[in-house]
C-alpha cells in the first residue's frame, strides 16, 4: 500500500532538522516531509514580520511546489498551531493532524509569559550554550529571529489566529499529545481545548515536559504511527 503523505512542522526558534530524530522510525510508515517556516534554518529572514497566517501559507506552498493535495500533518509546538490554523482554514487539504506541546488559546496574559525570556540579551546571558544553537540553526540573523517570534507571540495574544468559538469546527481527526509536566503549553489548558472538539483525541505522556528532547520518542512514535495509520471503514470518509 502507498504511504501516506507526513509534514512534520517545527517549533518556535526551530527548524527542519529539530524532528529528524523521528524520521528513522516514521518513514518506514509515512511518505515524509520536512520544511523551514519562512525566517528560520536555510530559509531566507524575510522583510515582513513572522505571523501564523504567513506560515500557514508557507505550508500551502510547500504542498503545492510538491503536488500535494492533502496531507497528515504532525507539528511541535508552534508548528502544531500552524497545523490546527491549516486544518481550520483549509479543510479540504489537510486529512489528520497530530500535536504536540502546542499552547492552543492565546491571550495578552499567555503572550507576556511567553515572550519573557525571549530576548537575545537575555538568552546570551542566561542560556549561552543556547544562543550558539541558535546561531548555528539559522543562516540568517539569530537575534532577529528572536525579536520577531517575540512580535509573533505578542500579537497572537490580541489576534488569536483560532478563537474559542473555532475549536468545534474543525472536523479533521486530532491527537492533542501533552506532556504531563509541560509547563508551556500546559496540560489543563490543553485538556479545556480537548473538550471543545468533537473529533479530537487527548494523549498524554508520562514524565514528560515541554522540550522535545525530553521526549520518549518511541511513545510518541507509536502513537503517530497509530494514529495516522489509516482505518477507514466501507462508506467512511477521511475525517471520520
Amino acid at each position: 500500500m502507498d504511504k501516506r503523505p507526513l509534514l512534520l512542522l517545527h517549533g518556535s526558534l526551530g527548524d527542519l532538522t529539530q524532528l529528524e530524530s523521528l524520521v528513522p522510525q516514521l518513514e518506514e510508515h509515512a511518505e515524509l516531509h520536512r520544511m523551514d517556516f519562512e525566517g528560520h534554518g536555510e530559509s531566507a529572514v524575510p522583510n515582513s514580520p513572522f505571523r501564523i497566517g504567513y506560515f500557514v501559507e508557507n505550508v500551502l506552498g510547500y504542498m503545492d511546489e510538491h503536488g500535494l493535495d492533502t496531507i497528515d500533518i504532525f507539528g511541535y509546538s508552534m508548528g502544531g498551531y500552524v497545523a490546527l490554523c491549516l486544518a481550520k482554514e483549509y479543510p479540504q487539504r489537510i486529512r489528520r493532524v497530530a500535536t504536540l506541546g502546542t499552547v492552543l488559546q492565546w491571550t495578552a496574559e499567555v503572550a507576556r509569559r511567553e515572550c519573557r525570556y525571549l530576548h537575545p540579551g537575555k538568552i546570551t546571558e542566561k542560556v549561552p550554550h543556547f544562543a550558539e544553537q541558535l546561531k548555528e540553526r539559522h543562516s540568517g540573523d539569530w537575534e532577529r529571529v528572536v525579536n520577531r517570534t517575540r512580535d509573533m507571540m505578542e500579537y497572537l495574544g490580541t489576534h488569536p489566529f483560532i478563537q474559542p468559538g473555532d475549536w468545534q469546527g474543525i472536523k479533521q481527526k486530532v491527537r492533542l499529545h501533552i506532556g504531563d509536566r509541560d509547563t508551556t503549553a500546559g496540560l489543563d489548558d490543553t485538556l479545556e481545548v480537548y473538550k471543545m472538539m468533537d473529533y479530537a483525541e487527548l494523549a498524554v505522556l508520562p514524565r514528560t515536559g515541554h522540550p522535545i528532547t525530553e521526549v520518549n520518542h518511541s511513545m510518541l512514535v507509536s502513537s503517530l504511527i497509530d494514529f495516522f495509520r489509516e482505518r477507514k471503514k466501507p462508506g467512511e470518509n477521511d475525517r471520520a
